[in-house]
């Protein structure tokens, strides 16, 4: 047990960065658009998500929605740039892999404070662990990038009229989903980091072992 103090961090710090990767993948503040026209969107901001887009009108736009129209994205619109695309996969992909990292870091755990000294079977889920932790960091890190260097390029999106969207903003910064990404994959690699770095003690049992 006292070996695997970095290893309980690890699962710690994967549970959080796992939450923190689902957190950026719900939310719709990944890209933050400033607008001149207010005559829809009234508040002159909407927010650019991977899933959806919404704003505030007055107008009621969308009547089931008060003043907040969302329009969702598709995976069959073709308007839709290549980086939303890629944070659309990449998260889910992400999510899957942070779960079974924590998965078989809890298995790894369960042997070693319940005594179980089988080396083999502890190290190896510990380095599946962190390998899983490691390429769920990585599948996050990549859209999230993509994302904040289209923000600092004001890059545009041609949406179609039925999303009373302009084509491009009059300026644009990263929403709350960027820097949540960039803290999930700093936990996710440290967690893998940490869940990689597991030796097991030489004793006479794990020789024999």
């Amino acid at each position: 047990v006292s070996t695997s103090h970095l290893q309980l961090a690890a699962f710690a710090l994967g549970t959080v960065g796992w939450i923190l990767c689902t957190v950026s993948m719900g939310i719709v503040e990944w890209r933050v658009w400033h607008v001149d026209n207010t005559t829809i969107i009234s508040s002159g901001i909407a927010w650019v998500g991977i899933w959806k887009v919404c704003f505030i009108s007055y107008l009621h736009v969308s009547p089931g929605y008060e003043e907040q129209f969302c329009h969702k994205l598709s995976g069959y619109d073709s308007f839709i740039p290549h980086e939303i695309y890629a944070a659309q996969g990449l998260l889910l992909i992400a999510m899957c892999m942070g779960l079974l990292g924590l998965s078989a870091t809890v298995f790894a755990l369960r042997n070693v404070y319940m005594g179980i000294t089988h080396k083999t079977l502890i190290t190896r889920f510990f380095l599946v662990g962190g390998f899983f932790y490691i390429s769920a960091g990585l599948c996050v890190l990549i859209p999230v990038s993509w994302n904040f260097y289209s923000v600092t390029h004001n890059q545009s999106i041609a949406f179609p009229p039925s999303y009373y969207m302009p084509s491009s903003p009059a300026a644009q910064e990263a929403g709350a989903a960027i820097p949540i990404g960039i803290v999930a994959v700093i936990l996710l690699l440290l967690s893998g980091t940490f869940s990689l770095s597991y030796r097991f003690p030489v004793t006479a049992n794990a020789i024999a072992k």
